[in-house]
């Protein structure tokens, strides 16, 4: 395990001390969000991301380690594992090397080389690659029979087997790995046959570019068009020089035996070194970009799900529509359906003053403070229409994305909620809670379908699920949930809880009505004692007599304050009221080995922030009202918008359209940015300039360069 925590620490640039402290804390079910916030101490103050990185490098390493073993024991049952042998394998910790050493006895099919062994030319191979300058036609005639019928065969089939043993030369391997990581070119090329189904992959149809500079992007759109059977995928580098580098190690001597070897070298080359390589590669390169878009969909994703909440108001939402509809919901406080009807202000039907009077009276009999507007079909008609109503009071209008709410209706937990009510009332009721708590509301929703990412549908699944996982389990700790108001979806992402002791808590809920304090939470059934340290910090209860249960103060820490309080003589509700009060006291009293600086810098900065939520206030957003589609947009326009999608290669802005902008990273800004994440933020309002339209491909080029306000 030592060798591992080195390894750990090496590869993550961080200490081997904190390296241990998180292993350890790991080991023992701690999660990376109660550790980064709770257990400072311990690691050094280690983030989440750092984090998580150990995590991930400890997997690997383990993984390494099982690997070894497995090869070991394969090796040993065939009676082949030397003790020079056992140390290479035990000493290395490169996946490709291990591989590499392992593949001469690995169990394969029937080869060439097989074929020729069982001829009995395994001799006659040892004896051409010691190239040496003797009569190879005369030694071969020595082993024809009644299955090796010519000199020629013989020779033939003794170069098959070289051919092989040169593609599981480990220094063979390695020096071809090294030439296609520094030299490779990815090729595509159109497959003919399918011209006219292939446009969109028409940038494609001869494109090549180095494997290393390629973007992620660009190796997702082939690879999928690849597997659409619309383009093929080379990777190579230039063969000359790749042989002239086999050469150099393989070939000794300048003998009519030495050329034999070099024949077979250049087999083993195109037939099984080079596509055993570019396989290598093409995972690899797949993987690179695999990580990259993930992170580009994580990083949107965490800006989603922190989106400024309205808070608990009462919202009327609608889906909007037209021959169908509007479809309209009224829901209360805590998100409950009070009221749904249908609507039609638009054509066909085109009811507007019946629509206008219904839409005021649902405002005046729900008390509405609020109402949300779903973004798809009709949205800007909608919103232009809500928008000249005249109500008796001010009512603010929000355009809500409504990205997955259709997926959120037609799941068996949206059935549950509403079994009464079929998937269009579903959908409105989740715009409209969409306002009022972005986060409570996208984690029912498969991440996938939210509609930030890029290419999601292309990269390895279990890792895009896993690494959104812990995107979604970060922003649910990171804001906080209310023990008696929230979902079992949203309970579940609370560290240390998971699906089944959310679900057990709802059950207590229904069964005990709220719970008064955190302490409760331990009556909970199979909630024991590591579960509630690991979650009680990020559960909040507003209505507790205990001021801190509706902070992040952990209640391991309660008795720190409660000394302070003490000592300055009073209540913790006063010094909640007061937080600088804190600054008054001498911190040293109360630091311990457990209890050090950085939590008490938390204790101070969450008693400062009283239970407040951390996400920032919501803004409406004002589109121009001259635009409402494609044909509307003139090149040179410059439109107010908002960042809906961010990509590796620029950011898709909502102009108040149905199509989305697109702003390359080149026109983000004048200075040079390697991702536009490093100047954008999803739900940014921005100012835009149109550059080009193109109605017929319902595309849209965007600038941010040179605006002048």
């Amino acid at each position: 395990m030592e060798t591992i925590l080195n390894l750990v620490a090496q590869a993550t640039g961080i200490s081997i001390k904190q390296t241990k402290a998180a292993a350890l804390l790991l080991e023992d079910g701690a999660t990376i969000p109660f550790i980064s916030r709770y257990r400072k101490e311990r690691t050094g103050g280690l983030n989440e991301e750092e984090l998580e990185n150990i995590q991930k490098q400890l997997i690997y390493f383990q993984g390494i380690v099982d690997r070894k073993l497995s090869i070991l024991a394969s090796i040993e049952k065939q009676d082949k594992l030397t003790d020079e042998l056992k140390s290479a394998i035990e000493n290395t910790w490169d996946a490709n090397v291990l591989e590499d050493l392992y593949l001469p006895y690995k169990q394969k099919r029937k080869t060439r080389a097989t074929i020729a062994k069982e001829k009995g030319l395994e001799p006659l191979a040892e004896i051409i690659f010691k190239q040496e300058n003797i009569d190879i036609n005369k030694i071969a005639s020595s082993y024809l029979n009644d299955v090796v019928l010519s000199v020629d065969e013989a020779i033939q089939g003794a170069k098959d087997i070289i051919a092989e043993q040169i593609s599981e030369n480990a220094k063979a391997r390695e020096r071809l790995r090294s030439i296609f990581n520094s030299q490779a070119i990815i090729t595509s090329k159109l497959v003919k046959s399918k011209i006219e189904q292939a446009e969109k992959y028409q940038d494609y149809f001869d494109f090549s570019q180095e494997l290393a500079k390629c973007p992620s992007h660009r190796i997702l759109a082939m690879r999928r068009g690849e597997r659409e059977g619309f383009l093929r995928i080379d990777i190579s580098p230039d063969k000359i020089n790749a042989l002239k580098n086999l050469k150099y190690l393989l070939i000794k001597a300048k003998t009519n035996t030495a050329d034999l070897v070099e024949e077979a070298m250049i087999d083993a080359y195109d037939r099984l070194l080079k596509p055993s390589i570019e396989n290598e590669f093409s995972n690899l390169s797949k993987e690179k970009a695999d990580i990259l878009a993930i992170q580009v969909f994580a990083d949107n994703l965490n800006q989603l799900l922190l989106s400024p909440p309205l808070g608990k108001k009462r919202i009327l939402g609608i889906d909007p529509g037209y021959r169908t509809g509007c479809k309209v919901v009224c829901i209360d406080e805590q998100g409950n359906l009070l009221h749904n009807e249908t609507i039609y202000p638009h054509k066909p039907q085109e009811e507007r003053a019946m629509s206008m009077k219904k839409l005021s009276s649902l405002v005046n009999s729900y008390k509405i403070d609020a109402i949300a507007i779903g973004n798809g079909t009709a949205s800007r008609e909608t919103e232009s229409f809500v928008k000249h109503i005249a109500f008796d009071r001010e009512i603010r209008v929000y355009v809500v994305s409504e990205d997955g709410a259709s997926i959120y209706s037609a799941s068996s937990l949206a059935r549950e909620e509403f079994p009464q009510y079929d998937v269009t009332v579903r959908g409105a009721v989740s715009i409209a809670r969409r306002l009022m708590d972005p986060l409570a509301e996208l984690v029912k929703i498969d991440p996938k379908s939210i509609g930030v990412g890029q290419y999601q549908y292309d990269v390895d699944q279990k890792l895009l699920k896993d690494s959104l996982d812990r995107v979604v389990e970060s922003a649910v700790n990171k804001v906080g949930v209310n023990l008696n108001t929230a979902s079992k979806q949203l309970l579940t992402y609370v560290s240390g809880l998971g699906p089944v002791l959310a679900q057990n808590i709802i059950n207590y809920r229904k069964e005990n009505g709220a719970f008064k304090n955190r302490k409760e939470l331990t009556k909970v059934p199979r909630l024991g004692a590591k579960a509630f340290e690991q979650s009680a910090g990020f559960l909040r209860i507003p209505e507790s007599e205990q001021a801190l249960d509706n902070t992040a103060v952990h209640p391991e820490s309660y008795h720190i304050v409660e000394k302070i309080s003490k000592e300055l003589n009073k209540s913790i509700d006063e010094l909640i009221k007061e937080p600088n009060l804190l600054k008054t006291i001498d911190v040293n009293k109360y630091l311990t080995k457990e209890f050090g600086l950085p939590s008490f810098e938390l204790l101070v900065s969450e008693l400062e922030k009283h239970g407040r939520d951390p996400r920032s206030s919501i803004k409406v957003m004002e589109f121009d009202k001259t635009i409402y589609k494609i044909e509307d947009l003139k090149q040179g326009m410059v439109l107010p918008g908002i960042v809906t999608n961010i990509t590796n290669f620029g950011a898709f802005v909502d102009i108040g359209i149905k199509e989305n902008g697109l702003v390359h990273i080149s026109q983000i800004c004048e200075e040079f940015i390697s991702s536009p994440n490093e100047v954008l933020k999803l739900h940014q309002h921005v100012r835009v300039k149109i550059t080009d339209i193109d109605i017929s491909r319902k595309r849209i080029q965007l600038s941010m360069k040179n605006i002048k306000d």
